[in-house]
């Protein structure tokens, strides 16, 4: 199976060299779709000087600033592969797990994959309210798809590629996560949770999500859920 990873990047300059290193080493047939969200930090300059060097990089940048869930609708539209996996831009997760995420989807057993973060315990600098907050929104969007979840919110998501031929997405910003739960919910996917590490960092060392994302979701939630 050819595995797509889609990565969204909007000013990630100080770590994106290394964790498209990082992807790039993992031994899989892949491809990455890299969308850069119109960053103004030299991270553009970056990718741009790597997808020369690489052929496995797939380069799109937008001509605005749209958000996470605009950068991810792009990348979808030009993935190749049989698999798709979202990677972030910073070093909170590790594409060496991509392996492990693939095993359920190659064994038959999943249409899609979650990394949690929650399962064994292992969240290395884990912050208790960013914590909470995550079980929260796992907690209602299980409510109200019939799934049993532990991370919603994970960043790791694997799906079968066709599964994006079945519903148009629309989210622009973190919402596209719960978003894309409820898509696959909905289309009755077989889900599959797999234990992943997390080293999760602070706002101060570049985390974008805040508590209006946190307000937003539970609305998505309800929204993506009931009135679609």
């Amino acid at each position: 199976m050819k595995l797509s990873i889609v990565m969204p990047v909007f000013n990630e300059h100080a770590t994106i060299a290394k964790i498209v290193h990082r992807v790039l080493a993992v031994d899989l047939e892949k491809e990455l779709i890299i969308v850069d969200d119109k960053s103004g930090d030299g991270s553009w300059e970056i990718l741009v000087k790597l997808a020369r060097e690489n052929r496995e990089i797939r380069l799109f940048r937008h001509e605005q600033n749209q958000g996470k869930g605009a950068a991810l609708r792009t990348g979808f539209g030009h993935v190749e592969g049989d698999v798709v996996v979202i990677q972030d831009a910073d070093l909170e997760y590790d594409p060496g797990e991509f392996k492990k995420l693939l095993e359920p989807i190659e064994d038959g057993r999943a249409d899609v994959v979650y990394g949690t973060r929650f399962a064994d315990g292992s969240r290395a600098n884990a912050d208790l309210l960013h914590t909470a907050a995550n079980k929260f929104l796992t907690a209602l969007s299980n409510l109200m798809t019939g799934l049993d979840l532990t991370d919603m919110e994970t960043c790791y998501k694997m799906f079968k590629a066709g599964l994006l031929e079945g519903f148009r997405l629309t989210s622009d910003r973190f919402n596209i996560e719960p978003e894309l739960t409820a898509a696959f919910a909905r289309a009755g996917a077989r889900f599959f949770e797999v234990p992943i590490h997390y080293a999760g960092r602070s706002k101060n060392a570049g985390k974008k999500i805040g508590f209006m994302d946190g307000i937003e979701a539970i609305y998505s939630i309800i929204k993506f859920n009931l009135l679609k």
